[in-house]
């Protein structure tokens, strides 16, 4: 048996992250704050953060922070990257963090990073997984409630945490398992 690396999508982008986070904390402090954090609307500059609206996902605040957001990724990603894609995957990635990133900027003072936009992007388009034309999954329903229901509520606490990252990557995850539905899967 042999190793395969079987999710160069998903696989890069998860040691690309951790490969941040290391540089972060052992050669340069202020690596994520700088290239990997979306500042929030007043302390956003055109043109010089531009590249962050997209790198934000890259960036997290310490290890609880990667794992937890990996711990998804890792889990339903290679599933959608196969299913999907590798360019199809990265695409919706892409537009999940510059939407998530550019949404921060235009509603909230405080900073962006990490992946969970993507990972709530993930979630939910891996609920359209196996779909027929003129099918909406249950699961879909379900996951649905469970996962942005609890953002709803979770959006009215204090806390560090984006909801309306997670919101927001869910919607783009519905919209695109809603707009890939009809295309053949392998």
């Amino acid at each position: 048996m042999r190793l395969k690396y079987n999710s160069p999508v998903v696989l890069t982008f998860a040691f690309i992250c951790a490969g941040v986070l290391l540089l972060n904390q052992f050669v340069s402090p202020h690596l994520i704050a700088t290239w990997f954090t979306v500042p929030g609307h007043g302390a956003f500059s055109f043109p010089k953060n531009i590249v962050n609206l997209f790198t934000h996902v890259i960036g997290h605040a310490d290890w609880t922070h990667l794992i937890g957001n990996f711990s998804i990724i890792l889990l339903v990603g290679p599933m959608l990257e196969e299913n999907h894609g590798s360019p199809d995957i990265l695409f919706m990635m892409a537009i999940t963090a510059l939407a998530t990133g550019l949404l921060n900027v235009i509603f909230f003072p405080s900073g962006l990073l990490g992946a969970s936009g993507v990972v709530f992007m993930m979630i939910l388009l891996a609920s359209f997984t196996n779909i027929q034309k003129g099918e909406i999954p249950l699961t879909f329903i379900l996951v649905l409630i469970l996962y942005l229901g609890e953002q709803v509520v979770q959006i009215f606490q204090q806390d560090s945490i984006s909801q309306f990252a997670h919101i927001v990557g869910g919607f783009l995850g519905s919209m695109f398992g809603f707009l890939n539905r009809s295309e053949t899967r392998k």
